[in-house]
């Protein structure tokens, strides 16, 4: 869990330093528009800014249960407070059929329903291949704050199973400017990958579209 800690607050160190890197002293608010890709940790990673909300994202190479995961970190360097959360993300396929995220409490929901020590083992694990060469960071809205609440006083394996679910899923929060937040996203895809296709975040005043073409191995789903 320690590892999880640092890797969270990494993410929420490298959202931060993008926006600051994309929007520097008198810059419109959207100057920073352009997707960047890069690769850190074994994971492939995409991200933008725009009206100073920084949104980044990479595949998880782990479907737990029925869910297809990703990994997000957004920070809000705009000058106002915003409302984030899981619902905000869409896939929508090549095809054109849409995904919608799964909003926290279902995904909580469904590890005490059916949670084991195997499917926190592939998540815990998933989300530690991110970010280890990044400075510490605080945040007030990250994973550690929730791991420790979810955790006190739990004692069975399929209560532990569900919050370490909801210590690391992406819950619905509201940021203030400079606060950061981290998790993860779920998507019912048939226990399958996302692949190529569209990731479509409503954040903050902006709306961000995201070709994940670039993050499916090869560009193809797994069949």
């Amino acid at each position: 869990m320690e590892g999880l800690r640092r890797t969270a607050a990494k993410l929420r160190a490298l959202a931060f330093a993008l926006t600051a890197a994309t929007l520097g002293p008198g810059l419109p608010a959207d100057a920073g528009a352009q997707v960047i890709e890069f690769e850190s940790g074994g994971l492939r990673y995409l991200t933008q800014t725009k009206g100073g909300v920084t949104v980044m994202f990479a595949y998880l190479p782990v479907q737990v249960r029925e869910f297809a995961v990703i990994q997000v970190a957004i920070s809000n360097g705009s000058s106002q407070a915003w409302n984030f959360r899981p619902e905000d993300f869409s896939f929508r396929r090549p095809d054109g059929a849409a995904i919608q995220a799964t909003p926290a409490r279902k995904v909580v929901e469904g590890f005490i329903e059916k949670g084991n020590r195997g499917d926190v083992i592939k998540l815990v694990t998933a989300y530690e291949s991110g970010l280890y060469g990044m400075n510490k960071h605080q945040s007030t809205n990250g994973y550690e704050q929730r791991r420790q609440a979810a955790l006190a006083e739990v004692n069975s394996t399929r209560l532990k199973a569900a919050a370490a679910a909801s210590a690391i899923v992406l819950v619905s929060v509201k940021l203030k400017p400079g606060e950061s937040t981290d998790g993860a996203v779920f998507y019912p895809n048939s226990g399958k990958p996302l692949g190529p296709g569209r990731l479509i975040v409503r954040a903050g005043p902006s709306v961000f579209d995201f070709d994940t073409a670039s993050l499916a191995p090869n560009g193809k789903t797994e069949e």
